[in-house]
């Protein structure tokens, strides 16, 4: 292999492939039989392979190199998962397993083929996860890789941030995919008061959920999950403490979302006429004794109704409106899309829905600020 004169003291073992890459290797201990220990780096010219190894020098030097594994990106994954079911929603914790498992067969068949998860941690290049990638690109929506790529950055940077591994190889990795397309439909106006006048008619609990969250911007399972501890009717204000959500079929109490979706909401008052006058079929129960109750109850009262309940109403009410069918999830994107076409500032909205910061409302709904934006034009003419 071809090489390019003697190289500095301690800069390591640096060579060009024949395929023109060039790979450079330290040595950063010895094992039992006294074979050295060796870490790799890869780069598209010798100066960047130099590079990369001065670094790793370094890092050895201050102790924060990585033993060499034989860890595979599946094992590693398995223990990954192990460690956010201490640290994330039940729901959320499926939701990883799921993609996982999609994206890396072996967690669920040791015998199936996997060429990324058979890999090992530290060996997984840039190059490996961009042609993975690529291939899923071919085989899935850009919503699947988009999340795909998420996913693997996340897996890869706790390795990294654990010392396990001397770079995220999904980081340098970028995609062109098709734009996002805005999250599901919006309501209008019209069709936001029609469907309120039908879900008045219908004058179930669930209707009054549905209500809750076309009118507060409450996500389904804040809804289900409210007690009536929570609803204060004299000030009008409701506030997000938990969430009763689906897991494995079933429902399960759980934390909000995330920090920030633990808010204090106003409730407008036809909305709150509503809930006044629901409270008030609670007869003969004090404040007291009603405040651990569920707002929704299923037919087991100790705990709320299931949490499809919402969208089977949902679906009925829009079918005999004659309405084109949306999603639960949709009534409240419409709230926000509402709030922010009547002129409210975009941290009152963020505020409101429980978003961890403004960016991820300007995120959402970029499509409908751009619109709106459109219309302020200065004419000095």
């Amino acid at each position: 292999m071809p090489r390019t004169g003697k190289r500095p003291p301690g800069e390591g073992s640096i060579y060009q492939r024949k395929d023109g890459r060039w790979v450079g290797a330290i040595t950063i201990g010895y094992n039992e039989r006294g074979n050295p220990k060796r870490v790799q780096v890869y780069g598209r010219t010798r100066a960047e392979v130099a590079r990369k190894l001065a670094e790793l020098q370094a890092r050895h030097h201050r102790g924060l190199l990585p033993e060499p594994t034989r860890l595979t990106v599946a094992d590693w994954a398995k223990q990954w998962l192990e460690m956010k079911a201490k640290e994330v929603r039940p729901s959320t914790l499926n939701s990883y397993r799921y993609e996982l498992t999609r994206l890396l067969p072996s967690l669920k068949n040791p015998s199936a083929h996997d060429p990324l998860g058979r890999m090992r941690l530290q060996a997984v290049q840039p190059l490996h996860v961009r042609r993975f990638l690529t291939e899923l690109q071919g085989q899935a929506t850009s919503r699947t890789v988009r999340l795909a790529r998420t996913l693997l950055f996340s897996l890869f940077e706790d390795a990294l941030r654990l010392e396990m591994i001397v770079r995220n190889p999904v980081a340098p990795v970028r995609l062109k995919l098709p734009p996002k397309r805005p999250p599901g439909r919006t309501l209008q106006p019209e069709e936001a008061r029609a469907l309120l006048a039908a879900l008045d008619e219908g004058g179930t609990p669930i209707a009054l959920a549905l209500r809750l969250m076309l009118t507060c911007g409450l996500r389904r399972g804040e809804a289900m999950g409210l007690q009536w501890g929570d609803v204060d009717l004299e000030r009008g204000v409701l506030h997000v403490r938990r969430a009763w959500i689906k897991v494995n079929g079933k429902g399960q109490l759980s934390e909000p979302k995330t920090p920030g979706s633990y808010r204090t909401v106003p409730i407008p008052p036809t909305t709150l006429e509503r809930l006044r006058a629901y409270r008030a079929t609670l007869e003969g129960l004090s404040e007291a004794e009603a405040r651990g109750m569920w707002l929704f109850p299923g037919r087991d009262p100790s705990t709320p109704a299931h949490p499809d309940a919402p969208d089977h109403y949902l679906r009925r009410v829009l079918a005999r409106l004659g309405l084109p069918a949306i999603r639960v999830h949709d009534l409240r994107h419409s709230y926000g899309s509402l709030l922010l076409a009547n002129g409210a500032p975009v941290e009152v909205v963020a505020d409101r829905m429980g978003h961890a910061s403004p960016t991820i409302t300007l995120g959402i709904y970029r499509h409908l600020l751009e619109e709106e934006r459109m219309g302020w034009v200065l004419d000095l003419g």
